[in-house]
């Protein structure tokens, strides 16, 4: 048998005209990165948005106009955040063992329930404080389940090599909404109450929660222990705990968050009230920290800081001015900008803490490190909405709001400190992937 292989017979005339000049590559799908999952949760996270972002307005209002003080005001504000304080843990293990997305639907149900009632109650004009406290108890509930699995979504739907775009496009999106959604709160506050207010964000819950339904089960999500819940949180412990720059920013936000809820629950609707006009002068000051927002994410499209929470907390320095203006009586113009400042500054340290936590944390447990996460972040918001009434009876409004002010400085500087938190780097991604390749679901 011959070892050379036989000649190939000539190739077949072509049966049709001469081709032409190859087509070019077909143009990039504007944002293919961005996979099914992560478009439905940021559709559904700006329906949520708009409604939540006028609820805490048309809640103060409720309770003031029925009757209550400031005092009131606070212990309202501060009955939603203790639940969300107690069941973060569990909602960020359950979060991690259950398919995410059916963690958030029955999270959305629920608060759609509660603002629902609490929205027929303010409209018939029968609601009482202790209704107020066990809805407002019950939306907590919810918060604290949602937002764990939330988390956890958001960060596995993007590939790391398109992180801080996505985030940024995401969060661009969330606070445009809430541009509308405080500005529109506020004058339907001032126009018609604030039962449509509080019935529309129960309508966007419920609208949230279908669309949630639609999102796909993880191919692959880490599989229950042996130990349970339990040997679940103390695994997210010790990720949490081994990470200073990790720990360290959620001690300066379980500060710097109990300020700034206290001036927006509280002590902002009662200088609108008094200074200001009303509902509809804090709305446009909301709004104008929406716009802050936005402005905030088209910069962080672009700009890619190599030390990420050195650039993130120089953000953090702006948070300080609402409360500054507040308290040294500026008109309603000079109190926008402030609010605007301060949005653009939580844009740039949001965005950048998204990325280190999808940079630094593994997948599989970004639930239960964002329970931990938000667990401390908002562990003292409960005791600042409900020392804020009566600290302005022993510091006085304006006195209260520099206090404010000075803790949120302070914190930041002592953060800056820490070694950590200044080198944190971004790290070099992989080559990203083909535009015609889907995310993975995470949720």
């Amino acid at each position: 048998m011959s070892t050379h292989p036989s000649p190939a017979p000539p190739p077949a005339p072509p049966a049709g005209p001469p081709a032409g000049p190859p087509a070019p590559p077909p143009a990039a799908r504007p944002f293919a990165w961005a996979g099914r999952t992560y478009r439905i949760q940021t559709a559904a996270t700006v329906i949520t948005g708009l409604g939540n972002a006028g609820a805490p307005i048309a809640t103060a209002f409720a309770v003031l106009r029925s009757g209550g003080d400031a005092g009131d005001v606070g212990w309202t504000a501060a009955a939603r955040l203790l639940p969300t304080v107690l069941f973060l843990l569990i909602g960020g293990a359950l979060a991690d063992r259950l398919p995410r997305h059916r963690v958030m639907v029955a999270a959305n149900a629920l608060n759609a329930v509660s603002q629902a009632a609490l929205a027929v109650l303010v409209l018939c004009g029968t609601v009482q404080l202790w209704q107020l406290l066990v809805l407002a108890a019950a939306g907590g509930t919810g918060q604290a389940f949602y937002s764990p699995a939330a988390q956890g979504v958001i960060l596995g739907s993007v590939d790391r090599a398109h992180a801080a775009r996505a985030f940024a496009v995401f969060r661009i999106a969330v606070n445009a909404a809430q541009i509308g959604g405080a500005a529109l709160g506020g004058a339907l506050v001032a126009a018609v109450g604030p039962g449509w207010v509080l019935a529309a964000d129960a309508a966007g819950f419920a609208a949230a929660a279908g669309l949630r339904t639609l999102l796909d089960a993880p191919a692959r999500q880490a599989a229950p222990q042996d130990g349970g819940m339990l040997r679940d949180l103390l695994d997210g412990w010790r990720e949490f705990a081994s990470r200073r720059w990790l720990w360290a920013v959620v001690v300066q936000f379980s500060v710097v968050n109990a300020c700034l809820i206290a001036t927006e629950a509280v002590l902002g609707p009662i200088v609108a009230d008094d200074r200001l006009g009303g509902a509809r002068p804090w709305g446009l000051a909301l709004a104008a920290s929406g716009i802050g927002m936005v402005a905030g994410g088209l910069l962080m499209v672009r700009w890619r800081p190599r030390r990420i929470l050195l650039a993130g907390n120089a953000g953090v320095f702006l948070f300080a001015l609402p409360s500054a203006a507040l308290a040294a009586g500026a008109p309603l113009p000079l109190l926008a900008a402030a609010m605007f400042a301060a949005g653009l500054g939580a844009e740039v340290f949001g965005v950048n803490w998204m990325v280190a936590l999808q940079q630094e944390i593994p997948e599989e447990k970004t639930a239960r490190v964002a329970a931990y996460d938000w667990l401390g972040s908002v562990a003292l918001t409960p005791v600042g909405t409900a020392v804020a009434g009566p600290a302005t009876v022993a510091l006085g409004l304006d006195g209260t709001l520099w206090t404010a002010t000075a803790l949120c400085l302070a914190l930041t500087v002592l953060v800056l400190a820490t070694p950590e938190v200044r080198r944190l780097s971004r790290t070099r991604t992989s080559t990203p992937a083909p535009a015609s390749s889907t995310p993975a679901a995470a949720g």
